[in-house]
């Protein structure tokens, strides 16, 4: 079985050299090309893709508008942002709206793969290098509105348990759930359960805002 997929960049050689990879895959293959984020959704909702690598500026609607009409429409179609080093303040926001990961325009095959995989099985995969944009930029934009127990208990560190820490450290890590479970001898529901209690202990709601919060407490390094 092959994944279709939809590509959404302003920029013709951009498309092109994504296009030139994914036809290296026996996965993947392209079903559909947009330049702004106007066309993606109504391409989305006629080609149905199974996952979109969309851009963040574009004319006529942008990756972030583009992606809130999507949801708006109740398109469930995994998202991943394609982004370039100075666009740090969009992926973050991406990244909150739901956004299934993000690559660097220039980033290597096997990453591309590697997200592209993650985010059809609704995983949220970020390289170290792109957590640590998305913790630092955090800090930048932190505001007193976002509540948190490291934001409304100085000094609070949540306390973890061994696994707990273990699980942590290994999602900081862009590794998988099937990948963690393997690797400690556990099974995959029982790694969910892990993120489930990582999360309810650190007020957060997604993979991506746990590291940022453990980065910042601490609790796991990169």
């Amino acid at each position: 079985m092959k994944y279709k997929v939809l590509i959404v960049d302003d920029h013709f050689v951009v498309r092109e050299g994504l296009k030139l990879i994914l036809e290296t895959s026996e996965h993947y293959y392209v079903a559909g090309e947009a330049e702004n984020g106007q066309l993606a959704v109504k391409l989305a909702e006629e080609l149905q893709p199974d996952v979109i690598l969309m851009d963040l500026n574009m004319p006529v609607m942008s990756g972030l508008e583009a992606i809130e009409q999507l949801q708006a429409r109740h398109l469930a179609i995994p998202v991943v942002i394609l982004t370039t080093y100075n666009e740090d303040d969009l992926m973050v926001k991406g990244l909150a709206m739901g956004a299934k990961g993000y690559l660097l325009k220039d980033a290597k095959r096997e990453n591309l793969f590697r997200t592209l995989d993650s985010a059809i099985r609704g995983e949220t995969l970020l390289q170290p290098e792109i957590m640590e944009i998305v913790f630092q930029t955090k800090r930048k934009l932190a505001a007193p509105a976002a509540p948190s127990p490291s934001s409304t208990m100085p000094g609070y560190i949540p306390v973890l348990s061994d696994k707990e820490k273990i699980v942590l450290q290994a999602i900081a890590y862009g590794h998988r759930s099937k990948d963690i479970a393997f690797d400690m001898g556990i099974s995959e529901r029982t790694v969910k359960a892990h993120l489930t209690n990582i999360y309810n202990k650190l007020g957060v709601d997604s993979r991506a805002q746990a590291v940022a919060i453990a980065m910042e407490q601490g609790l796991v390094h990169i």
